[in-house]
């Protein structure tokens, strides 16, 4: 299992906004540019983003600004907006296991529990991280 590029297209594009000097426009062509991707691909994860409170988006070549500062959004924040996970639903056991089968009838109880703190592991561990923190290790001033 893998989880979707979206995530990591939407902090690149977030790092972006973050770097951007604010008086500069930052336009969805741009940003695709910089991720090497189809601008629409960036318009749908601007979406996203925006929904979630985290940019501001001005239509008509207006450009795209950060609504939080930096090291106010956190790596779940970001996860949570593009991510459609439902809560404690990261992983999934296959449907149909035979129910015949002792071992295909007791699986997903049998890893329920595991896979809820791995769950709760990761999401832990990108709440710690900001994105400010992330510029920083691009080693990026933070636009002010």
């Amino acid at each position: 299992m893998q989880i979707s590029s979206r995530f990591s297209v939407a902090v690149h594009v977030l790092s972006l906004l973050a770097c951007q000097d604010p008086a500069a426009l930052l336009t969805s062509d741009r940003m695709a540019g910089s991720v090497n991707t189809n601008p629409v691909v960036i318009r749908r994860i601007l979406g996203q983003l925006k929904k979630a409170g985290l940019v501001e988006v001005r239509a008509a070549a207006g450009g795209t600004f950060l609504r939080l500062a930096p090291a106010s959004i956190s790596l779940l924040d970001v996860y949570r907006a593009v991510e459609v996970v439902a809560e404690g639903k990261l992983f999934h056991v296959h449907a149909s296991p035979n129910v015949r089968c002792a071992v295909g009838r007791n699986i997903q109880a049998a890893l329920d529990a595991t896979l809820a703190r791995a769950q709760t592991a990761l999401e832990r561990e990108l709440a710690r991280v900001t994105l400010a923190q992330v510029v920083v290790d691009l080693a990026l001033p933070v636009a002010t």
